[in-house]
């Protein structure tokens, strides 16, 4: 925690989101932001191809997911988790990658059609809720999973 706070405070921004780190609390920092790019590319299509193109909302979450999958991935390897040593191949760590990302899927519906159909939020309220809580499930499961510490 100290080291982050560090680097909040010196304004370093190439040890905040650049330099090769294994240190949990940069890498979440930096998972909050690619998380937070990928969300809007997400929610920006979901929200195009339910409100532009009048597609089902829970359709248009699943398209959503697929490009904002792919731009968390792409980001994720680039810069929150590029200090950590690889343990199988790109293929292999996509299909994990993507396997967890599935589970926020199906958690991102289920907490969407709570949201919409349960107690009438507006899609992009119950979309903004889900992804805050999707967050904390992808970052656990990808970094205990695909990049625990060799014991």
């Amino acid at each position: 925690m100290k080291e982050l706070f560090s680097y909040i405070f010196a304004f370093d921004l190439n040890n905040l989101f650049v330099a090769p780190t294994k240190n949990p609390m940069i890498q979440f920092f930096r998972y909050f932001f690619v998380g937070g790019l990928s969300f809007v590319v997400d929610a920006a299509v979901l929200f195009i191809l339910n409100t532009w193109l009048d597609m089902h909302y829970m359709v248009a979450t699943v398209f959503g997911f697929m490009v904002g999958l792919t731009v968390n991935y792409l980001l994720s390897i680039w810069f929150v988790f590029n200090g950590e040593t690889k343990k199988t191949s790109k293929t292999a760590e996509f299909v994990v990658f993507a396997i967890i990302s599935v589970g926020g899927l199906l958690l991102t519906e289920l907490l969407m059609w709570i949201g919409v159909d349960l107690l009438n939020m507006m899609v992009i309220v119950a979309k903004i809720i889900a992804a805050a809580i999707v967050l904390i499930w992808n970052y656990g499961m990808k970094k205990v999973i695909l990049y625990r510490e060799k014991k």
